[in-house]
């Protein structure tokens, strides 16, 4: 069993509006899927990822109206990184970023990339790191009718960062127990010790987790802008039912097996109190719809559709649909 890099991140948003028009008319990237929380359907799960939602692409979120401010901290996955295919591509986002006046720390490197630190409008955490030299898990596809250039575009998830108080437990789990190695560290100007950098299967952009130890901290308050979650691809049902095995032999409390519809996936935490899943590569997003209108209508598991005039009614409209095809 190999985890074959980064499935998708689900962070949390206070406006869905807002959100869809930062990640899709700034950022261009494509909603894929409009549903709601499996756990809680009175609030939308909003999917943006590449063309057509390929794993590896997704960045999903939960809008929860009352989230308040995130404080930044311990026991948190501390930023998302999105990836580019070019130091040129950086140099482009970093003058659209400039342009709609959005929160950016310049260009610099990390592990030997070239990125670009930036936040959101509710100072989500995120970085655009260069596929210049990348060797690893493939990238996705932009999709054609992005605003942003396809040269230019997103192309996926690139690295997680998991900021903790202690190394050896956070360790031990990506590298025992989730079978990630240890691929090299890079200085962290903001803390006294350097940064880990841990991958798995074909390792590179798509397959990396870097872990940050800083024991000065506080544990961080989670709100509008902060991750909720992490999620690891796994080939296939029959090798989920396998990490299930591990997962509880290790004895860390798990959810058991979650059918999500359009994949399936296990939960579990790590000693620190970061939450992981572990989720399989398909069927994916044009399960019940159409490849070319993804996006554009709440869709729902078939275990909820039955009560979608109830579901639609507790939301607010959110118009999604496609004006310049």
């Amino acid at each position: 069993m190999e985890l074959k890099g980064i499935h998708h991140v689900s962070a949390i948003t206070a406006t869905a509006k807002d959100n869809f028009h930062f990640y899709t008319d700034i950022l261009g990237m494509r909603l894929v899927k409009k549903t709601v929380n499996q756990d809680d359907p009175s609030m939308y799960h909003l999917f943006y990822a590449d063309e057509i939602g390929r794993p590896g692409t997704d960045l999903t979120f939960f809008e929860i109206t009352n989230a308040g401010h995130t404080y930044p901290g311990n026991n948190s996955i501390s930023y998302t990184s999105l990836r580019v295919a070019s130091d040129e591509a950086l140099r482009f986002w970093e003058e659209r970023l400039d342009e709609y006046d959005i929160v950016h720390d310049g260009m610099g490197e990390k592990f030997g990339r070239k990125v670009l630190p930036f936040q959101d409008h509710e100072g989500q955490r995120l970085v655009l790191v260069s596929d210049e030299n990348n060797k690893g898990v493939n990238a996705g596809i932009p999709w054609e009718h992005s605003p942003v250039p396809k040269k230019y575009g997103i192309t996926g998830l690139g690295p997680v960062r998991l900021t903790v108080p202690e190394l050896a437990t956070t360790e031990r789990v990506l590298t025992d127990v989730l079978g990630f190695h240890h691929a090299g560290t890079y200085s962290n100007p903001e803390g006294e010790t350097d940064m880990q950098v841990f991958e798995t299967g074909e390792g590179g952009t798509g397959a990396e987790v870097h872990l940050e130890v800083r024991p000065e901290l506080q544990k961080e308050r989670p709100g509008r802008g902060s991750v909720h979650h992490v999620a690891f691809r796994v080939a296939d049902y029959q090798e989920l039912e396998k990490w299930q095995e591990r997962i509880t032999r290790e004895r860390l409390p798990n959810s058991g097996l979650v059918d999500r519809y359009y994949f399936q996936s296990l939960y579990f935490r790590e000693p620190n109190g970061i939450l992981f899943e572990l989720a399989t590569d398909g069927p994916g997003f044009d399960t019940d719809e159409k490849i070319e209108h993804l996006g554009e209508n709440i869709a729902l598991p078939p275990f909820l559709e039955e009560k979608r005039n109830e579901i639609e009614a507790n939301l607010h409209p959110l118009e999604t649909a496609q004006k310049d095809r």
